[in-house]
């Protein structure tokens, strides 16, 4: 099964606890399988699965950070992702605000299966039950999960399909983090925040070369220079932002084990996310947990 190169690493992947497939062990399982070395687990609003994640890391050899991607909102954008790596994922504070987050957002895919469930039924088809949708959850609830549920029913052909023909028609709106709330408990809790895939929120360079500067004066620490939304030439630009704002760079697939053609530890056109990456990130993390925890 191997398929990357010594020293591949991949820092954005997804778990059952949140919108992913694979329970955190079978995960750290398939990273040692394919040779990876380190990996951040980073679901979303949910750090559940972080232990047992590190504990079989421990196992097998392979470096688990902990992590954490927020949906945040930062000025007329929202649903902009922000990755937290090194975080205290213990920090009862920053679990009371997942938990909050996740109550909303649980409710949020139960009203959206409830307006599926209405057109389900106007296309003369049987209900999808909530018990069906959580069958593919090791934690909170995602639309991922719904989709796998209309494909075992017949009702769609694959996820994407599943999205188009139900999941964006029926869509409830998300609540969001306010970007500088985000950062900040990530820094109180010994982290440091990411911007995920850069590209998700315009491909207008001018105008994401801006959005990543106001955001570096907000608190950035990184932005996710290599992912699966982003060319080979999109990552030569998100890299030269980088380097301008003083930003560390991070690299992962956003693997969730659902999508077609997306693997850990490899990135688009065969990219590879190498263990360079690691040591400015780990050095960041460092530096910010102890003045993150000094200021507690």
């Amino acid at each position: 099964m191997r398929s990357t190169t010594p020293g591949d690493i991949d820092l954005h992947i997804h778990s059952s606890h949140s919108d992913g497939a694979l329970p955190p062990a079978d995960l750290v399982n398939r990273a040692a399988d394919l040779g990876l070395s380190t990996i951040a687990l980073a679901d979303h609003d949910s750090v559940s699965g972080v232990a047992e994640a590190t504990t079989t890391g421990r196992q097998l050899g392979v470096t688990v950070i902990p992590a954490v991607e927020l949906s945040v909102r930062y000025e007329k954008w929202e649903d902009v992702h922000l990755l937290g790596y090194g975080i205290d994922h213990l920090d009862p504070g920053f679990l009371k605000h997942l938990h909050d987050f996740r109550q909303r957002r649980e409710h949020r895919n139960e009203e959206i299966l409830e307006r599926i469930n209405r057109r389900l039924a106007r296309q003369g088809r049987r209900p999808v039950p909530l018990e069906a949708v959580l069958a593919f959850a090791g934690g909170a609830v995602g639309r991922p999960h719904i989709a796998r549920a209309l494909i075992e029913r017949g009702y769609a052909e694959n996820v994407e399909h599943s999205f188009q023909a139900y999941l964006i028609p029926c869509n409830v709106p998300k609540h969001y983090w306010p970007m500088d709330q985000a950062i900040a408990e990530v820094h109180r809790c010994g982290g440091i925040a990411v911007l995920a895939h850069p590209t998700s929120i315009t491909r207008d360079r001018e105008i994401l070369s801006g959005v990543i500067a106001g955001l570096a004066t907000t608190g950035l620490d990184g932005i996710e220079v290599y992912n699966n939304m982003a060319s080979r030439d999109e990552s030569d630009f998100l890299s030269d932002c980088a380097l301008k704002q003083g930003l560390v760079m991070t690299g992962g697939s956003d693997f969730h084990g659902i999508e077609d053609g997306i693997e850990m530890g490899q990135g688009r056109d065969g990219i590879r996310f190498s263990d360079s990456l690691l040591a400015p990130l780990m050095e960041r993390i460092a530096k910010l947990s102890t003045a993150g925890r000094a200021g507690a």
